[in-house]
């Protein structure tokens, strides 16, 4: 039953960045909006060999090897860690009836990880603060991390209707 569990918040996890990601696609596609390029994330995190945590400048900063690879990889690593966080606080059984209120309350929280640690580390500043349109930016973070709680919701409720388990009791 663990090994169950284990997948299914795997695949809820790959499942909500998948929207997340669809959503940025939408965005840059239909209104030229850009979204976070996660090289950028693969670039902060080869840096922290070096012991380099923050940056004034992350885009100015030397690329790594693999910086694109490595930062996709912890893209979707994290938001499967952020399914987990949700399934610890709710609990395993919200895979087999998986309601919409803990998965967009997760969507909403997460946007503290972009606002407190990744754009403060690439010289952004507290919450985008350094940045030219700051309000506009913590909107459009906020709207994805929601996106995010939304496909936590859709990915599990997928996955509800697919699972035969004994974990739901069938």
């Amino acid at each position: 039953m663990i090994g169950e569990i284990v997948l299914r918040v795997i695949l809820v996890g790959i499942g909500a960045t998948l929207v997340m990601d669809g959503w940025a696609l939408a965005r840059r596609r239909l209104f030229g909006i850009a979204s976070l390029d996660y090289a950028l994330v693969g670039r902060w995190l080869g840096h922290m060999r070096q012991g380099r945590f923050r940056h004034e400048a992350i885009a100015r900063v030397p690329p790594v090897p693999g910086e694109r690879l490595l930062g996709w990889t912890c893209h979707y690593l994290i938001g499967v860690l952020f399914a987990a966080l949700m399934l610890t606080a709710v609990g395993p059984q919200w895979l087999c009836r998986p309601t919409p209120m803990p998965a967009l309350t997760l969507g909403a929280l997460s946007v503290a990880a972009p606002f407190l640690l990744l754009q403060p580390a690439f010289g952004m500043g507290l919450a985008a603060s350094r940045m030219p349109g700051a309000w506009r930016l913590r909107r459009q973070s906020l709207l994805s991390h929601l996106l995010f709680g939304l496909g936590l919701y859709l990915a599990g409720w997928v996955g509800a209707q697919m699972a035969v388990s004994p974990l739901c009791g069938g």
